[in-house]
């Protein structure tokens, strides 16, 4: 439709101000905007409605038109109802640039020619596709208040009968409309995205989960103002958001294509909003982070960490503990990808909690990076003592698995849990990465509890981030993304209640992150209990010392075992378990103690060792780690 329609159509109440000769120009779209700066979010060809809540003064009129002049809209119309006559110094604005501006009467809502655009466009168009695009635009740009991406794919199943959702790089449900997706298919999804994307096919992918067929589009901002693009895929692949449409895309037309394209950019609009956001909480993290490296001061830290608290446990003032958590991606020899920011995103979506939805719901994780490693200053809120002859939840939990802590930290509700060492944060202060969680201050769900170990020392700080169950639930889909050449390590520190121990936290969890990062795998974790006990010394051991070392005392029992079936290498192992205990042993193994004796003897015959001798047992016990 042509700006003259609009103009001779009485019930929208328009008047032109200038511009009468470009009357003749095509409106594609109709957007609403009191953006200083809407341009980013325009195509060309839209009528832009304005209630000119941007105009502070006459000077604010000139950059406002020179922008929308040079993304190629078709004309401005400025509403009447905020300052009664439409200033003279936007009409010579337009006049200058030739944009056609028209005034609306206070009595005519916005939202009455925005449907009287979109139905004229979209019958004219014989149902094409991108009049839907031109709603969400509209609902999209008008900030958090239009609705976000949750609106933009409810528009999706009811104009186009799509379900779809928006996943985050290891398969959390970010947003989606009407029916949920489970968490194990999201996990999927975002593995084959993330696999396919490795292989520099362009999307979307097609894959196939449980019977159902999904097209997954990635969700980056090309448009005016985006980033540069990324000259290495593997700069961006561990923290790109999806598009997961339940349909397969192969068949579709180009216009539908199209249509869904201009989704993922409306959505990575709302992504860069959420990036927007974090410069607060990343740059808390790394002041503390350089003033711990640096050697500052405990007071100096301590009065940052006041400061840091109120930001990530909002209600709760200064946080009693602390832990530390580092993570670091690597890419094979090749030095030419810059790691540290992409271990920085992706460390603050591990740090959430899966259970947990929203493009917002990190907002209390602070995460710096420093070099090529990313360094999470996580808070933990304190937890209620147990009073006196009341039954302590840990101590009833069966098999180290912990009580969830039920309130948590800041009001989100949930708690975030521990694995089987460190218990986790409860609480909002604690999400994925308290127990798995949002520990480092998402509110929300709960991973799994953790053990007796992960008690608090003195002074108790509750609940902690246990490192492998931060891990679970991210493990296969980030192994799709890293590939055949990437890794992720990452490594949990204890908690510490004060700033004289965060540098020995930091430290701590970098001693930790070396651990995983001598184990096998595209996605280790280690946390600090690890750091006390004989674990910390074996991945160090040469490979050609350990395959010596395991061949003297274990080969001769393998050998003997496949000859003869006489299970030594299990019985040895059940005798170290039990400490020697001859009873509990043969109990275990269900056997005579005469029979177990023989096997023992049997093992000593063969090995010449002696499992009387606390040296031999213990050579037996380091044999067995590390076979």
């Amino acid at each position: 439709m042509r700006l003259r329609a609009l103009l001779e159509t009485e019930a929208l109440g328009l008047r032109l101000l200038s511009g009468e000769d470009e009357l003749d120009r095509t409106v594609r779209g109709v957007m609403t905007t009191d953006l200083r700066d809407p341009s980013r979010y325009l195509s060309g060809g839209e009528l832009v409605l304005t209630g000119l809540a941007w105009r502070r003064d006459e000077a604010d009129s000139e950059p406002f038109v020179r922008l929308l002049a040079g993304a190629g809209v078709a004309g401005l119309a400025a509403g009447e109802a905020e300052l009664g006559a439409i200033p003279d110094d936007l009409v010579q604005a337009c006049l200058r640039h030739r944009l056609p501006l028209f005034a609306v009467n206070e009595s005519v809502a916005f939202a009455t020619i925005t449907e009287h655009v979109v139905r004229q466009v979209s019958g004219e168009r014989a149902g094409d596709l991108a009049a839907v695009v031109d709603r969400h635009r509209r609902l999209m740009t008008s900030g958090p208040a239009g609705g976000g991406p949750e609106v933009v794919l409810d528009l999706l199943g009811t104009d186009l009968d799509l379900r779809a959702w928006v996943l985050s790089p290891t398969g959390r449900r970010i947003a989606g409309a009407g029916t949920p997706l489970p968490a194990e298919v999201g996990a999927v999804l975002a593995g084959e995205h993330l696999a396919a994307t490795r292989t520099g096919r362009r999307g979307p992918h097609r894959a196939q989960v449980g019977g159902s067929t999904y097209s997954l589009f990635p969700i980056r901002n090309t448009g005016r103002g985006a980033a540069p693009a990324a000259r290495d895929v593997r700069e961006t692949v561990l923290s790109d958001w999806l598009l997961a449409v339940e349909a397969d895309a192969g068949d579709w037309p180009a216009a539908r294509l199209d249509l869904l394209q201009g989704v993922t950019q409306l959505i990575a609009v709302e992504r860069d909003r959420r990036d927007a956001a974090r410069t607060v909480r990343r740059r808390l993290a790394q002041e503390v982070l350089e003033l711990v490296q640096t050697g500052a001061a405990p007071a100096e830290i301590a009065a940052r960490l006041r400061v840091a608290a109120p930001v990530l446990l909002p209600g709760l003032g200064a946080a009693p503990h602390w832990q530390v958590v580092v993570a670091r991606v690597e890419w094979g020899e090749d030095g030419a990808v810059e790691t540290g920011p992409v271990a920085q995103s992706l460390l603050e979506e591990i740090l959430v909690d899966p259970a947990t939805s929203g493009p917002d719901s990190a907002d209390r994780i602070a995460v710096a990076h420093s070099g090529d490693e990313a360094v999470a200053l996580v808070p933990l809120p304190a937890v209620a003592p147990v009073a006196p002859g009341a039954a302590d939840p840990d101590a009833e939990a069966e098999d180290g698995v912990r009580a969830d802590a039920g309130a948590g930290a800041g009001g989100d509700g949930g708690a975030a849990s521990g694995g089987s060492d460190t218990a986790a944060t409860g609480g909002p202060a604690a999400g994925p990465a308290a127990g798995g969680t949002a520990g480092s201050g998402a509110g929300g769900g709960s991973r799994a509890g953790g053990s007796g170990a992960g008690r608090p020392a003195a002074g108790g700080a509750g609940r902690g981030l246990h490192a492998e169950t931060l891990l679970a639930a991210v493990r296969t889909p980030l192994s799709a993304g890293l590939a055949d050449d990437g890794r992720l390590t990452l490594g949990v520190s204890a908690a510490v209640h004060s700033a004289e121990g965060l540098r020995g936290a930091l430290e701590e969890a970098r001693h930790a992150r070396r651990v995983a990062a001598a184990r096998p795998g595209r996605v280790c974790a280690a946390g600090h209990h690890e750091l006390a006990s004989h674990v910390l010394l074996l991945p160090f051991v040469p490979d050609d010392v350990r395959r010596a070392f395991t061949a003297r005392l274990l080969d001769p029992l393998r050998d003997y075992d496949r000859r003869h079936r006489a299970e030594l290498i299990p019985t040895l192992e059940a005798f170290l378990d039990c400490d020697g205990s001859w009873t509990r042993c043969a109990a275990r193994l269900h056997l005579h103690v005469n029979t177990l004796r023989y096997r023992v003897g049997r093992i000593e015959q063969l090995t010449g060792r002696d499992l009387s001798r606390l040296e031999d047992k213990l050579d037996f016990f380091l044999a067995l780690r590390m076979s």
